[in-house]
């Protein structure tokens, strides 16, 4: 097995074992959101998220078109 790979499997086996080092650092996220009552601001992190998410697929999809076009004109 190379280094990396060695490497990798102890990390996520120590994700596995220890999962509240994990779930640390979203507390005051959860707290705030489950606290307030409109749930407005859970709306807001969750578009965000979804937008952080988005954001490096059109990115890439984007680089990729550029390549494509440039191999294949």
């Amino acid at each position: 097995m190379k280094k990396t790979n060695f490497i990798g499997v102890v990390v996520v086996i120590v994700l596995f074992l220890f999962p509240e080092a994990v779930e640390a650092q979203c507390s005051m996220c959860r707290a705030v959101l489950e606290s307030e009552e409109g749930q407005a601001t859970a709306k807001g992190i969750n578009n965000g998220i979804v937008y952080l998410m988005a954001m490096p697929y059109i990115l890439v999809a984007g680089v990729g078109f550029v390549v494509y076009r440039m191999m294949y004109k």
